[in-house]
């Protein structure tokens, strides 16, 4: 059977009077397109001439997933497309544009795991997503979603009128993975699979040796009675695998559950509602953000369809109380939920930061989390795996952020971990605290990596077991998962000494753009050491926690003694991420330190990272320094967004201009 611009089955073809939209670097082609005074075609250009790294902010904004139905959402498909401060996507622009096809360059959808970049697309009318790769959630939503994806190759033959395969879409794909697209999406996959309809042979991969992820994964096979495990998995393997626990926050869980009632009927149950859980903490204060005043009823909508689900589902709750939330998901969920060895999912790309408490953990859309929150079982492809073996220790003045913030610059912008798990071990892990191993695991995402693992010690276990009385350190080290010798590693094995790693900064745009300070004098180039910032901020998943409160701590204790506090101009915010940081910074008597530096406290939540409260940018020209994950062109504001340590972010508020700490800097 042969189906013209469908998903389903058979194979594919342009439509007639459809049209392909090529996302060009040259901003004036795009709007020539969209206003229908142009077609180009992929024998006309080259692959360098097309945008790289489109992330999903972009794509859809975090105001525009506050409208959580898909067909709303998409009508404001791109709209973080700035150009010249303004949208090159006006509102419907690509939805009246007649196209079936879009085309970009590398990376395509980095970011978060927002599904709503997918649904924007699909919803107006794009069949076929053209790119020379995809970043790796983004890739899953797409086939989740039934949207087809293709190389710049296949491409060009369409628009010369061939017929191509849909096999051809699939080539180099797992079986779960073909069977996904040829049925138009996962949901119908999943029914098939809860009525016994379909079944997903288990693979015969003989003994080898294999890294942690592999090993978790091959840990919760789901084996239908009477049937042996394989002896181990290999990476390709498709396998489906039981689910130990996962989480959604406010800006997911409404899609959650209206996808559950559209596909599954009022009366859907889920298999194991106490090992999830729901957040509040993503918008707790977008009301604080003057732009988004317009939006408060539409954010209200999402809050009470995520108590609705609460309800219905009966998953764990942790929702604010007296507008105050618990923390974010990320972080409550290595104090509360993750223990080693364990395979969680949850509904945002940070969800790697549990592999920080030596677990794979990984985002996934909403269609993907609906589907696994309701049958307990989810598909899963054995990632690739690449190692770094830490060693030697980091210097006083270097936080694993900086360690990140050197990976992505050395091996994430060549793709290298692309995709892949990142696995981190070595003598030098173990020299790291618990947080900041969180930090490593954290910023896999912007990696473009699956997720991140990290190997467990002694520390790591006690950690933990602080944290979960209903756990001993018995129970825990039974859990605990390491790599095999011998293992794997198609990205290879690369050893990093962490004492060789010097503050990072990285310059707005994307976090892969990083600069080292100089080894002399601890300063960076003049270019980024002359920057005046307007806002600094500390927070987020990936800077909220206990030990980046001691670093925010530690300069401004040094600047106080020092008679100095928060440059005039210049607004700092420090943003807990949970109610244990809190805690913790009040035991230690910082609340007094940044009152008198002039340092503004937030409860915990996460705020500003995602553009939804105080710490924001507000106009283009302002400049912010921040610890924050990911510092793609308004996903914190429309200024200009550096991203740095804690260290650096704090001493950079008392300078008003962007700097690395060193002791004694502030009297000199």
């Amino acid at each position: 059977m042969t189906t013209t611009g469908s998903t389903h089955g058979g194979a594919f073809r342009l439509t007639p009077g459809k049209r392909v939209l090529f996302l060009t670097k040259d901003p004036a082609l795009i709007r020539r397109q969209l206003a229908g005074e142009l077609d180009l075609r992929m024998e006309d250009l080259k692959v360098e001439d097309l945008l790289d790294d489109i992330n999903t902010d972009a794509m859809t904004p975090a105001w525009v997933c506050f409208d959580f139905k898909p067909e709303l959402i998409a009508r404001n498909a791109y709209a973080g497309l700035i150009v010249d401060g303004e949208r090159l996507f006006g509102e419907g622009a690509l939805m009246n544009g007649g196209f079936e096809v879009i085309v970009s360059g590398h990376g395509k959808g980095v970011g978060s795991s927002r599904e709503t970049a997918v649904q924007a697309e699909k919803y107006c009318g794009i069949r076929l997503a053209v790119a020379a790769s995809f970043a790796p959630i983004h890739a899953r939503n797409n086939i989740n979603l039934g949207v087809l994806m293709a190389g710049h190759d296949v491409l060009a033959r369409l628009q010369r009128g061939e017929e191509v395969a849909l096999d051809e879409f699939t080539r180099g794909h797992d079986a779960i993975t073909k069977t996904v697209v040829a049925m138009g999406g996962l949901f119908p996959l999943t029914k098939a699979l809860m009525a016994g309809e379909a079944r997903v042979p288990l693979p015969d991969t003989p003994a080898r040796p294999m890294t942690m992820a592999e090993k978790v994964v091959h840990a919760h096979l789901h084996v239908t009675p009477g049937a042996a495990p394989p002896a181990a998995v290999k990476p390709g393997d498709a396998v489906l695998a039981r689910v130990d626990g996962g989480y959604s926050h406010e800006f997911t869980t409404a899609q959650v559950h209206q996808f559950l009632l559209d596909e599954f009927g009022p009366d859907y149950r889920l298999a194991n509602p106490r090992k999830f859980a729901v957040f509040e903490d993503h918008l707790i204060y977008a009301d604080q953000v003057a732009s988004y005043a317009r939006f408060m009823p539409k954010i209200q909508v999402l809050r009470d369809m995520q108590r609705a689900f609460q309800e219905h589902a009966g998953v764990q709750s942790y929702h604010a109380r007296d507008g105050r939330s618990p923390g974010i998901c990320h972080q409550v969920a290595r104090e509360k939920i993750v223990e080693p060895g364990d395979f969680i999912q949850a509904t945002d790309s940070h969800t790697c930061m549990g592999g920080g408490s030596n677990a794979y953990t990984y985002g996934v859309g909403a269609t993907e989390y609906a589907a696994l929150v309701l049958s307990g079982i989810t598909p899963v492809v054995v990632p690739q795996s690449i190692r770094f073996e830490l060693t030697g220790r980091l210097g006083p003045n270097v936080t694993a952020k900086d360690v990140m913030l050197y990976i992505l610059m050395t091996y994430a912008k060549r793709r290298e971990t692309l995709d892949r798990c990142m696995e981190f071990g070595g003598p030098g892990l173990s020299t790291l605290s618990m947080d900041e191993r969180a930090t490593l695991a954290n910023m896999a995402t912007e990696c473009m990596a699956r997720s991140g693992i990290c190997e467990a010690d002694d520390a790591a276990l006690r950690w933990i077991a602080a944290r979960r009385p209903d756990l001993t350190l018995d129970d825990l080290r039974r859990k605990v998962v390491a790599p095999d010798p011998g293992a794997v590693y198609d990205g290879g094995v690369h050893t990093i000494d962490l004492s060789t790693i010097r503050p990072m900064v990285a310059h707005p745009g994307d976090p892969d753009r990083g600069v080292p300070s100089d080894p002399t004098n601890g300063a960076f180039v003049d270019e980024v050491g002359a920057v005046k910032i307007d806002i600094a901020y500390g927070g987020s998943c990936t800077a909220g926690k206990e030990d980046d409160l001691d670093f925010y701590a530690r300069v401004m204790t040094e600047a106080a003694r020092a008679g100095r506090r928060v440059a005039e101009g210049v607004r700092f915010y420090i943003q807990f991420g949970s109610e244990d940081v809190a805690r913790h910074a009040e035991r230690q008597g910082y609340l007094q330190v940044f009152e008198q530096t002039g340092v503004t406290v937030i409860p915990p939540g996460c705020g500003a990272c995602i553009g939804c409260g105080p710490g924001v940018s507000e106009r283009p020209d302002q400049v912010t320094v921040s610890a924050i994950n990911r510092n793609y062109k308004g996903r914190s504001g429309p200024g200009k967004l550096w991203l740095a340590s804690p260290l650096t972010v704090a001493a950079s508020a008392v300078l008003g201009r962007i700097a690395s700490y060193e002791e004694g800097m502030f009297s000199r």
